[in-house]
């Protein structure tokens, strides 16, 4: 058997189950994974991807290796692995894999450097965890790498930032960028996922309620349309003018977190930054007050000083801590901090990851074909394959769109044509 860390083989036919059922659901992917069999374009190649472990990412694990490629996987966040994918990846399909729901930091890391250990020639990360890692203490391997991949906006963030600094050591594609992603995984996706990961966390009923998004980008802005749509007041607190306009417009207040602190239930955070609702806020809120986060990494809600204002703490329920602060007033955060559609539910539905990872095995076949002519920079998706995703998930729909006639092409592309 190949290497793996996982938490219990046992649960690998559950794991094969729950894989098939979010296949059904992933129709491009599957078409993508028919011609990489056929064609074999990462043949001969190593892939470490350090990713969310759940049945849509088996299912992209699964294509990747029909392409030819030799993977390895690890998660990119503790508490998002289903442990039972984990396993069926291991024993059904026979793919290195290194993820334990709940696993410490040590072992974290411990399963980023075992995903490192084949030597990736392309790399794929969620949050750029496993690109850091070879940029700090593993380049020795550089060397090897050909290129990556980045899926989410965090990770993108932090990719840019090595690209200005000039230490990114190879090209990089930023799926999260690519227009099939980012309109609808962030949107549609982190909507529904966040709301049912608060939801399955608490029972709480969220009519009537004041829901606070932090961070009005797609995520923000899918999170509120669905808070909005199951009767929630919705309060967006933002720092770019712009988006907080673009809220407003929406039909949501705009406010500053020291004033939504006061006026919120419940507080989900989506905006790919650090101490979002810090100390101040903490002390401000109503008791009883719910903290989610919905960004990639768990410092958006500053738990270091909600812990030290606390004077006890306890687990109430499964992915919820209750904080006491002083005067007997309870905060309760769900799932640590972490990416509560992953802690507390299991992420977006396979329907629009099927759009993100075909942008993800697209983009490693293009990295395979191309890196050697590419700078050491980030890269937007091509746009020959984004168009090429929305073509295919539109027939899989059985949508029918228009085309344009000869007149109207020739009317486009002219200059004469006045008024």
């Amino acid at each position: 058997m190949t290497d793996h860390d996982v938490k219990d083989l046992s649960l690998a036919a559950a794991g094969k189950l729950r894989i098939e059922w979010a296949e059904q659901s992933m129709p491009v992917l599957r078409q993508v994974r028919e011609r990489f069999a056929k064609e074999q374009p990462l043949k001969g190649l190593r892939l470490g991807a350090c990713l969310h472990v759940t049945t849509e990412t088996a299912v992209l694990m699964v294509t990747l290796r029909a392409g030819g490629a030799q993977v390895a996987l690890c998660a990119s966040n503790p508490l998002s692995t289903q442990d039972d994918t984990a396993a069926a990846l291991v024993r059904e399909h026979d793919i290195a894999t290194f993820a334990r729901k709940g696993e410490d930091n040590a072992t974290y890391y411990r399963h980023i450097q075992a995903v490192l250990g084949i030597r990736p020639q392309i790399t794929m990360d969620d949050g750029a965890d496993l690109i850091s890692t070879l940029h700090g203490d593993r380049r020795d391997l550089l060397p090897d790498v050909l290129g990556g991949t980045e899926e989410t906006t965090t990770g993108v963030i932090r990719l840019r930032a090595m690209e200005k600094d000039g230490v990114l050591a190879f090209p990089v594609i930023a799926v999260n960028d690519a227009d099939t992603k980012h309109l609808f995984d962030n949107r549609y996706g982190t909507g529904q996922s966040t709301i049912d990961g608060i939801l399955r966390a608490t029972n709480v009923l969220l009519a009537g309620k004041t829901l606070v998004v932090a961070g009005y980008g797609m995520c923000g802005r899918g999170v509120a349309a669905r808070a909005h749509g199951m009767g929630a007041h919705v309060v967006v607190a933002e720092v770019e003018p712009m988006r907080a306009l673009e809220a407003v417009m929406d039909g949501y207040q705009a406010m500053p977190m020291a004033r939504a602190a006061e006026a919120g239930d419940i507080f989900v955070t989506v905006t790919g930054n650090t101490t979002v609702i810090r100390r101040e806020h903490f002390v401000a809120m109503k008791d009883g007050a719910i903290l989610a986060n919905s960004g990639h990494f768990n410092v958006e809600i500053d738990l270091e000083s909600l812990g030290g204002l606390a004077t006890a703490r306890r687990p109430i329920r499964p992915f919820v801590e209750e904080f006491t602060l002083p005067g007997g007033k309870r905060v309760y955060v769900l799932g640590e901090g972490r990416l509560i559609n992953l802690a507390a539910a299991e992420g977006h539905p396979a329907i629009v990851m099927d759009m993100s990872f075909a942008n993800q095995a697209l983009s490693a076949e293009h990295m395979a074909r191309h890196a050697r002519s590419l700078e050491r920079k980030v890269y937007r998706v091509p746009a020959d394959i984004d168009r090429e995703i929305a073509r295919l998930k539109l027939a899989s729909m059985d949508v029918q769109i228009d085309a344009l006639t000869p007149e109207q092409e020739a009317y486009l592309s002219s200059w004469t044509h006045g008024t």
